[in-house]
């Protein structure tokens, strides 16, 4: 585990609706690459909530320490996403390739409403990692 006080803690969420297990393990390729430090909570499978397509997403919880700044964090994200196939008209079509949110950084939790949701809670114990939340 990781204690260095100049090591953010982050918590991000996975998810895919189109290539599901390609685009999930393309994303985890690449995080382990650049967070070393990565922990993945197992993938589950999870119903649309704002989309008239029924085709259900694959998500998954990480959790990895990083010296970098959250907005660093954010962009590096956005790049993954983008080098997965993401377009910027997608959201419309309901194809998610791969979406990848920064949900915590070290106590600040950036999505309450994401962090909500059952799947992110149910992923949390299995990230053997002590959560520094205020």
């Amino acid at each position: 585990m990781d204690n260095n006080p100049t090591h953010h803690q982050c918590i991000i969420c996975i998810g895919s609706n189109y290539h599901k297990r390609e685009n999930l393990a393309f994303a985890r390729h690449k995080l382990s690459e650049l967070f070393t430090s990565i922990c993945f909570a197992p993938e589950q499978e999870t119903k649309p909530l704002y989309f008239k397509n029924q085709t259900l997403f694959s998500n998954q919880v990480a959790v990895f320490f990083s010296d970098k700044r959250e907005e660093e964090v954010i962009n590096i994200l956005k790049e993954i996403e983008s080098s997965a196939g993401r377009q910027p008209g997608d959201k419309e079509d309901e194809k998610v390739c791969l979406d990848i949110d920064l949900l915590l950084y070290d106590n600040r939790i950036l999505k309450p409403e994401d962090w909500e949701r059952e799947y992110v809670q149910q992923s949390l114990p299995n990230l053997h990692f002590p959560l520094r939340i205020k």
